[in-house]
């Protein structure tokens, strides 16, 4: 199993589409007893939260966000999490918005030191 997210900061190595979140955006994680929340912001995004559980290598969350224009968006999102060579965490997400139309994958990794 790959170390905690505990106290991690992670952003995406792409930009998703505009009004999403990209490499501006910072998520700033916690991890107990097979519970994960974060805090997310920049770039498009104002604020956002996720909250779910961690079972082994996988996270199974939802997501709520406002947004610079003044809107909110919601989804749910299942991770991979794996350990990168150089010692870092990397979470291969697949993601599919609840509160408007569409699905994808994206890739967040920890940030170096």
């Amino acid at each position: 199993m790959a170390r905690s997210l505990d106290g991690l900061v992670l952003s995406p190595v792409a930009d998703q589409a505009p009004g999403q979140v990209g490499t501006r955006t910072r998520f700033t994680y916690h991890e107990r007893n097979g519970r994960i929340w974060a805090e997310y912001e920049g770039g498009d995004i104002v604020h956002g939260h996720l909250v779910g559980t961690r079972d082994a290598d996988t996270l199974d969350f939802r997501y709520v966000q406002l947004k610079q224009d003044g809107t909110t968006s919601c989804g749910h999102c299942v991770s991979a999490v794996t350990d990168l060579p150089d010692g870092r965490v990397r979470l291969d997400e697949t993601w599919e918005w609840e509160s408007l139309r569409g699905s994808g994958t994206s890739v967040v990794e920890e940030l170096p030191g």
